[in-house]
């Protein structure tokens, strides 16, 4: 406990370091704020479902639960660990930011609507989702509108953080199987297309890779706050 009091204590001293973690809070919100109209945007222009080598030949079942409080656990994880370090909360946040930011302009620009048998989101959970706009809250639309299908952010989240904590073994391994763990759950309630899961990757990989040259400094911060070299990072 004493270490982690030393570790704020240096970083609230670090006037750079504290403007970095505000400017990440901002954008954040920023980011978030965008993809609130981009989901409420793709949610009023979604037009019909299409077929699907995966979807179209089993049954959708029951994963409203896990779709709903799975992300949600998940991030509470996230928090936990990023506390731990304050100086690699704000590279963290500025690449998580930048995620949303190009996940909006995605769902903005094709708007193919849900596969018509998927899972209904009936858990308590979803009731947070309730009322607003055509029957859901605003927070429907920040968390999923269940038009803004590509790509998956449920799968392409976690295998950001498992990018950004590569160097970090066990925590790294645990953001990969949280990834493909959530890819097979959207896929079994229909919530997503599999196009949507297999090109996460592929894009949230190149996410990663903008967000170290854009967030250089942050990205020192990131590195210098933990033992692993940050060289260990896929390229």
């Amino acid at each position: 406990m004493d270490k982690l009091k030393k570790k704020y204590r240096d970083f609230w001293q670090d006037r750079q370091a504290r403007r970095r973690m505000f400017i990440s809070l901002a954008l954040l919100f920023g980011a978030l704020i965008i993809n609130y109209f981009a989901a409420l945007y793709a949610f009023e222009r979604a037009s019909n479902p299409v077929s699907d080598i995966i979807l179209s030949n089993f049954p959708a079942l029951d994963v409203d639960w896990v779709f709903v409080w799975g992300p949600i656990i998940f991030w509470l994880i996230i928090t936990i660990r990023l506390l731990k370090e304050p100086k690699q909360i704000a590279f963290t946040i500025k690449s998580v930011a930048l995620f949303v930011v190009i996940r909006s302009i995605f769902i903005s620009l094709t708007h193919i609507g849900p596969f018509p048998d998927h899972t209904t989101l009936d858990t308590f959970g979803a009731s947070l989702l309730s009322g607003g706009v055509n029957g859901h809250s605003p927070f429907f639309f920040v968390f999923s509108s269940g038009a803004d299908l590509f790509f998956s952010a449920h799968t392409g989240l976690p295998f950001l953080l498992a990018l950004i904590f590569w160097p970090y073994r066990e925590f790294k391994t645990f953001c990969l199987a949280s990834s493909g763990f959530f890819g097979v759950v959207v896929l079994l309630g229909h919530l997503h297309y599999s196009i949507d899961v297999a090109s996460a990757f592929f894009i949230t990989y190149t996410i990663h890779h903008l967000a170290t040259r854009f967030f250089k400094e942050d990205l020192q911060d990131f590195a210098a706050a933990g033992k692993p070299s940050y060289t260990q990072l896929p390229s």
